[in-house]
Parts: C-alpha cells; structure tokens; sequence
C-alpha cells in the first residue's frame, strides 16, 4: 500500500466513556472464553461458556454497560448482534492485525481473551477495530455463497458421471454444464444409463436451483442494490461480480482512496525488504476469496479472445509476455486494476470510459 493511504477504520470509542469493566472473548466453534477486567486491569471473573445465544445472554444480559472484544470469524457478526441489544460496546478486532495475539507462539483461548480484554482496556485503536456488514447485507451474501456451492456441486457431479462413463469406453460428448444430464441422456448406452441416472438426475436438479438461484440474484441486484449497474458498464462484469463486489466491500467510503481496494482484496504481492534484499513474493491473498476469484474470472476475459478493447486490456496484453509466469502475473494485476476501477465507478458514479486518457485529450 503506498504512502498517504489507508483503510478507514471503524470508530474507536472515547476515553471518557470507558464502561468499567472491560471483556475479552476468544470464539471457537462452539465455545467461547471470556475474560473481565475492572479499571484498573485485574482479572475479576473468566471461564469458558457454550457459543449459544442463551449462554449470552444469561452471562452478560441485564448488567451495567461492557466494553466487549473479539477477533473476526466466521461467528463474530451474530455474537456482535446479541450483545449490542442487550446494550453492550463491541469491539470487532482485526485477527491479523492484532500481533500480539496473530503471531503469538504460545496461543491459548485464555491467553487470547485476557488479551483482548487488556488492549480493549488500554485503547481498543489497538485492536485494528473493523465494521461488520449490515445484517440484510450478509444475509444477502449467503445467497451468493449458496450458488457458489452448488456450482463447486454440479462441477464435482459432471466430473463424476464423466470419470464412471469412461470406465466403460463412453464419453459424454462436449456441452454447456446446464445441459450436461440431457446430453448423457441421450449419448449414454441403456445399461450405463440407468446406472448413472441418480446421478443425471441430481445433477439436473442442481442446474435448476442454480439457475432460480441466479434469477434471485439479478432480482436483487436490480431493485435493492441499483449501484451494481455502474458496475456493469465494464465489459466482462455481469450481475453475479457487481453484486458480490457491492455485499463485500459494504461501504465505498471505507477506503481513502480506490488504489487501497487492491491491498483489501489480497491481489497485491507481499513483501519482505531487509537492506539489499527485496525478494519477489506471490500476493497476501489476505481479503475475500470468492471475490477475488470472480475478479481473475473478469479479468480472463477481458484479456481472452473475446474481450473488448480498452486501455486495460491492452495495458495487460503488454505485460502478458511470453512465459505462463508473466501471463499469470498480467491477469493478477489487471483483476486488481479492475477492481480499482470498480470502486472508482461506484463513487464516482460516472459513465464507464475505455480509453480514459483520449477522451480527457479530446
């Protein structure tokens, strides 16, 4: 990330209004270690309780306000919701951010909790604070990542019916995986059909949850986030990539600038300089995989044989090269430019512009 830029952070709360006790909780996956300390940083109470809404709030309902802290996960967005309602200051840490507890050699679900508490005490800036999504936003974002599913299910089942059919000397024949059950249908012998049939018949019935999925989706896209269409004037991103950048991202005014969205996403290479030495290392890889998959997606296309000229792809047809390497690294670097630009057309709300530069010399 260059200098001057940076990620908004959430929040930090005030000094004067520091609750008096102060909690760490430290999530596993179905328990949690929590952490109390008072004012002047002794450990009053700790033990470990069920992850459970009830456990919750039987243990933190109905008392005087907490400054509460835990690191993100996959379990950190309901159990911020619980205990903000039962009026409670949550401070959502950032895991990797946090190295005293991220690189700490002796990690333990006590020794976590005790330290986050005592950073949350001191000044919870400590902690890399960050702002979860809106509760319709993530709810939103499952239905993305329940298609993502059942396409990683249809490929395993084409892939399947495939392998056994060869067993035998058969080949299903080339075609579009949504009609993939009809086409071995019709190619497969009687007796090799009916056996794989479960099979066909599964893979056909995902095809169409998958394609109601899809309708879904554009739905949505359409009528609660209208914002995604500034998205889709870039050739290559459709509905599907809009709308997970849009749920991902949340809020375009977290970020300073659009060139930070490439450090958020992971697309940018890590580094690891000492004096002289400044190896070439692959990207972090450190932000949101599915959409950073779906951003290589675009890219690929906008560099394939049916893209669309624009400065972009040309800017990553030069550096493609000649080796599998350099053509690698070309698509890497043009899915983090188009990610920029994403975010820049989000913000901005103008009209998408290939050639950039002619059209301000004109």
């Amino acid at each position: 990330m260059k200098k001057g830029t940076k990620l908004q952070p959430a929040p930090a709360p005030q000094a004067n209004t520091q609750p008096a006790i102060t909690v760490g909780l430290d999530l596993s996956d179905r328990n949690l270690h929590f952490c109390e300390i008072d004012a002047d940083g002794e450990i009053i109470a700790e033990s470990r309780i069920p992850l459970t809404a009830a456990a919750l709030r039987k243990q933190f309902g109905g008392r005087e306000k907490l400054r509460i802290a835990l690191e993100t996960g996959a379990q950190s967005g309901w159990v911020q919701r619980e205990l903000q309602a039962m009026g409670h200051e949550v401070i959502v840490a950032n895991a990797r951010a946090v190295e005293s507890i991220h690189g700490n050699r002796h990690k333990g679900d006590q020794r976590d909790a005790r330290q986050l508490a005592r950073l949350a005490r001191v000044d919870p800036a400590l902690l890399a604070p960050v702002q979860l999504r809106a509760r319709q936003q993530q709810l939103d974002l499952l239905r993305i990542r329940v298609r993502a599913l059942l396409v990683e299910m249809r490929t395993m089942l084409v892939n399947g019916v495939r392998g056994l059919a060869k067993q035998e000397g058969e080949r299903v024949p080339s075609t579009t995986t949504d009609r993939f059950a009809a086409r071995a249908r019709q190619s497969l012998t009687g007796a090799l059909r009916e056996i794989l049939e479960p099979l066909l018949a599964v893979t056909q019935k995902v095809s169409d949850c998958i394609e109601k999925s899809e309708e879904d989706l554009d739905k949505i896209a359409e009528t609660k986030y209208p914002d995604t269409r500034w998205l889709r004037q870039v050739p290559g991103v459709g509905n599907l990539t809009a709308l997970t950048f849009l749920l991902t991202i949340g809020d375009p005014t977290r970020f300073e600038h659009s060139r930070d969205i490439g450090p958020y996403l992971g697309l940018t290479p890590a580094r690891r300089q000492s004096g002289d030495s400044d190896p070439q290392l692959r990207i972090t890889k450190c932000g949101d995989r599915y959409l950073r998959k779906l951003l290589v997606q675009c890219a690929h296309h906008i560099l394939g044989r049916w893209g669309k000229d624009s400065a972009l792809r040309d800017w990553g047809l030069k550096h493609t090269g000649g080796s599998r390497s350099s053509k690698k690294r070309a698509i890497v670097a043009v899915a983090r430019k188009l990610a920029v630009l994403l975010h820049r057309l989000w913000t901005t709300k103008e009209a998408y512009k290939p050639y950039p530069n002619q059209v301000m010399a004109a």
